[in-house]
């Protein structure tokens, strides 16, 4: 063990810690990812009457694009597939920075 204080204490520009994680380390995290149809509002009375049958429109029309959030941002949109039993999104659009708020 050295007398040296220095010694002891990192250094800086070799210390990447949080701030210098490479793109390939983070490409493994999951994020929430969310098709978005439309939306509404409704009145609490209306909520309080939803039961099982009840429908309820969105703003959205059919053939309009549905919007992908990824962590609440829409990052892209597409368009409703089936695929076999399942539902899918086919991208249709990938939003610019700009588009998403998202500032370089």
């Amino acid at each position: 063990m050295s007398s040296d204080p220095m010694e002891a204490v990192p250094n800086p520009e070799s210390n990447q810690g949080g701030a210098g994680l490479s793109m390939e380390a983070l490409m493994d995290v999951s994020l929430p990812v969310v098709i978005e149809m439309g939306r509404t509002t409704l009145a609490l009375n209306e909520i309080a009457k939803l039961k099982r049958g009840s429908v309820v429109q969105l703003d959205g029309l059919v053939g309009d694009p549905v919007s992908i959030l990824v962590s609440d941002r829409k990052i892209a949109e597409g368009e409703v597939v089936v695929i076999g039993d399942h539902l899918g999104v086919r991208i249709s659009k990938i939003l610019s920075d700009a588009e998403t708020g998202e500032s370089a």
